[in-house]
Formats: structure tokens, sequence, C-alpha cells
């Protein structure tokens, strides 16, 4: 994502649709009723799913996600929890795509790709180069790109694909004349890959050369072009149809040509072990899913909270369970970036850290990098990765998707990375913080009163 297409995508919202908030529901009432898990045979018993639970919970931390959360998660999200899958997390742009390079390499029925960005680079015509050469045998490809974040990418890069079969599907078309379709404000800021119906890729990467290198180095990068830090989710098993729902109904609400009659929906048999739930959010949900199961999680928290964050411009909901679970002494760290492609948003997120600060709250800066995963690990046990940042955009204006992970096994991996960041992060100090020039302070106010639409 660069910085003009954001800011401006950003103040254009703001002035097109101001800054009304969607209402989160308050779903407390329904905490302790069952749970529901899909196995890859359909729904399981109530007392198989609670089995399930039981083994995730066995030896964790104490944490009220299983007892509290999960019921209030799945009514809030719309989806429910799956078992038998394989997770493998990806970190950074490189391992990610030599990942989805060989799965759309393996695909023998079909491909369906969704991008907010697909550049015109060597990474952008590499991928266009696998779907072009998968089309003419015979694998039919589907793909969505945003109009807005890939606006920078010519016409004449999409027409070899197009030329070759492949069915494309530009989301919300800027061109407010588009005869193609009626012009629409949202933006689709998802990054799902699904192959055959078997394996989804979720999380931050978009196409683009500009995740080439790994962050994770010991050879410093240059100050004009240092590398993109992001995550990503390789999943095999029976979520993966939550997944390719998703995909589908974007596909069809955005009048793209009837998809032929093919099996997108495989009987997928166990993969693994891993349990999984597939949020996906919209505009034209009555509030955001993620967002929403995100707030409930650290309401719910008992030990400890993680969030890692590109983009972030809270509500008052969130700031309010951030504060309030570092008030009552879970140890609640934000992984945010002190580089930036977007100014605006990068002074908006420090107008809150005095708050933060000063209830408790950690607050790292990943350094040598540009930060731009999204992802958070709660108690050990849940964890998110996927395309949600914690900002107004995400939360008001963008369709997102993320996966939930629950189990301690992933919890680990998780937890690991997190703490790989923060050996290459700055922790922000409170005292030294409210020393910082009158000039940034400025800033801060302008960039926060722009954000909030004021």
């Amino acid at each position: 994502m660069k910085a003009p297409i954001y800011s401006v995508a950003l103040c254009a919202m703001i002035l097109l649709v101001g800054c009304g908030s969607r209402s989160i529901p308050d779903k407390t009432a329904h905490a302790n009723r069952s749970v529901h898990v899909n196995g890859a045979q359909g729904i399981l018993s109530i007392q198989e799913s609670k089995a399930v639970l039981a083994h995730l919970q066995k030896g964790s931390p104490e944490t009220d996600i299983f007892n509290k959360h999960l019921a209030q998660e799945e009514e809030l999200s719309g989806s429910s929890l799956t078992m038998g899958n394989k997770v493998t997390l990806l970190i950074d742009g490189p391992t990610t795509y030599k990942s989805m390079y060989a799965a759309i390499q393996g695909a023998k029925h079909h491909i369906n790709m969704e991008t907010y960005s697909i550049e015109d680079d060597e990474v952008g015509r590499r991928f266009a180069a696998a779907l072009i050469e998968k089309q003419k045998q015979g694998i039919q490809v589907h793909l969505i790109y945003d109009s807005v974040g890939s606006a920078d990418t010519p016409e004449d890069f999409f027409q070899p694909l197009i030329d070759s079969g492949i069915a494309i599907l530009e989301f919300n078309p800027l061109n407010p004349l588009s005869l193609r379709k009626k012009w629409e404000v949202g933006r689709d800021h998802r990054k799902l890959l699904v192959i055959d119906g078997q394996i989804a890729f979720v999380g931050g990467v978009n196409i683009s050369s500009v995740y080439s290198s790994g962050s994770f180095r010991s050879k410093p990068p240059t100050r004009d072009s240092p590398p993109w830090r992001d995550t990503h989710l390789r999943i095999e098993g029976p979520v993966v149809s939550d997944f390719q729902k998703l995909f589908v109904a974007t596909w069809e609400k955005q009048q793209g040509e009837p998809i032929a009659a093919k099996s997108f929906f495989p009987q997928i048999g166990s993969r693994g072990n891993e349990v999984v739930r597939a949020v996906g959010s919209s505009p034209a949900d009555p509030y955001s899913r993620l967002y929403a199961t995100l707030i409930s999680a650290i309401n719910n928290a008992q030990t400890y909270a993680y969030v890692t964050t590109a983009y972030f411009v809270p509500d008052s909901r969130l700031l309010t369970a951030l504060k309030g679970a570092a008030q009552r002494g879970v140890d609640v760290r934000l992984m945010l970036p002190n580089k930036t492609d977007s100014n605006l948003v990068f002074y908006a997120a420090h107008s809150y850290y005095d708050q933060l600060l000063s209830a408790g709250v950690k607050i790292y800066e990943r350094e040598d990098v540009l930060l731009h995963a999204k992802t958070a690990l709660v108690d050990g046990v849940w964890s998110t990765i996927g395309s949600t940042n914690l900002d107004w955009l995400s939360l008001e204006q963008n369709q997102e998707i993320n996966a939930v992970v629950l189990g301690q096994e992933f919890g680990a991996q998780m937890k690991a990375l997190f703490d790989k960041d923060i050996e290459s992060s700055q922790l922000v100090i409170l005292e030294k913080w409210r020393q910082r020039p009158f000039v940034v302070r400025l800033k801060e106010l302008g960039a926060s009163l722009l954000a909030r639409g004021l």
C-alpha cells in the first residue's frame, strides 16, 4: 500500500460519507451458550464440540477465552469454528510468495485470487505469468483486484490475463462514469488465494515487489527502501470452504460474470489439528466482525494481549478494551511501526500514545522495516492473522478477511514471532514521549482530527 493512495483514500472517504461509527452489539448475555465446532463430516454434537474445546484448553494458562469469549465470537462473526485444519505461519513476502507460487503451479481444478493491490513489477508479472499458464492448461482462474489498491497498475498489465481467458473483476471501479457497474465508495482490502477449494492463503501480503526482501536479516536496509514486515497464513482443511464462500459472495455481489458450474466446494477430510474460524467483514455488515471479535477477546483476556498493526487509529471501544485490560493486570503490548507509507495515519496513531501508556499499555515500535502485519495473540491460545487494520478505513469502509486460530501450539509460534519483533523494536517510554517537540504534537492533533472525520 502506497502513501498517496492510502491518505487520499482516507480523506476521500471522510468527505464522502462522514464518520458515523457502526455499532458493535453487546452479546455478553449469550456468553455461556454452547459453541459449535464443525468437522470434516459436518457439525459436531454439543458433547463433541465441548470435548474439542476442552482438549484445546487443557494445560493452557488461565483464560476466559474458552469459557466466555467463543460463544460471543460465534455470534459476532457469523461463522463456526472448524477443526481438522493444517495452518502454516508464513513470515514476510519471500516465504509467502514461494508457498503461494507452488500452490498455483500445483492447481488441478481452479484458482480464485482476491487482492487489494497487484502491481506491474517483477512480483506482479511473475504471478500474472503463472496464472496465465494455468489458464492455458484448462485451470479456470478468477481474479478480483481493488480499483484503488491497484490504481497505479496500467490496463496493459491485465490485458494478457483477460486474453488468456482469466475472469477478472475490478472491485468498485474508481471511474464514477463507468457503464459496467454502479460506482461505490468501499474498498476490497482482502488478500485471499484459494486453490482447488482445498488450500487458502490469508494475511496482509499484497502482490508487490515491496515484499521481496525479508525483514529479519543481518544486513541493514537502505533508508530509501526498507523491507516490508508482514505475516500470512497457508491453510489446508475443511475451513477452506468458508474462505471460498467469502470469495464467491464478493464475486457475485460485484456482478462478476457467472461462475462456471464447477465444484468449488469439494469434500475435504482432516488435514491437521488446528481449529480455525474464517471471519469476513464488509461495509454492508452492521459492524466490523473482526473488530468486534478482537475487542471481545481483549475484554476476556486474563494473562496477555499482543497486537501488531500497521495502521492504528482506534475508536473509543478499542481504546477502552486495551486500557481496561492493562488496568486489570493483563500484559497488553502493541507492536506499531516507526516508519510508514501514510503520514496521516502515522501521526494520528501517535495521538493515542499518552493515554495508552498512562494506562499501562506497552508500546513497541518496530525498527528498520515498514511494518505491515495485522495480527493479534491473546492468552497464548487465541490468534488472528489477516488484512484488518485497526483504523477507521478497516472498521467502516473496507472489505476485510481474517483467520482466527485456537490452540497453544500455534499460539507459541505467534508469540515467538512477536518476541522476535520485540528484539528489533524500541519500547516507548512515557516520560520521554512527553518530551517530543511541540510541532510534532501539532501534526498529531491535525492528523487525529482528520482521521476522526471532524
